[in-house]
């Protein structure tokens, strides 16, 4: 059987934790930045971790 492809997009989206969760962006700190409050993009800026509903398909695509 031919090894597991890991999918391009969630390589460059997601990293794993020393524990083995997964750490994310937020999202929404593109553009259109000026009608945001500061406080609100200062908080987007720090990284997340994926829901755990989410953790499964990730893990697949990431082929761990």
């Amino acid at each position: 059987m031919p090894k597991m492809k890991t999918g391009s997009s969630a390589k460059k989206r997601f990293r794993l934790t020393g524990t083995g969760k997964i750490k994310r962006k937020h999202a929404f700190k593109s553009h259109i930045l000026t009608k945001k409050t500061t406080k609100q993009k200062r908080n987007l800026t720090k990284m997340g971790l994926v829901d755990s509903t989410d953790e499964k398909s990730i893990k697949l695509q990431l082929g761990i």
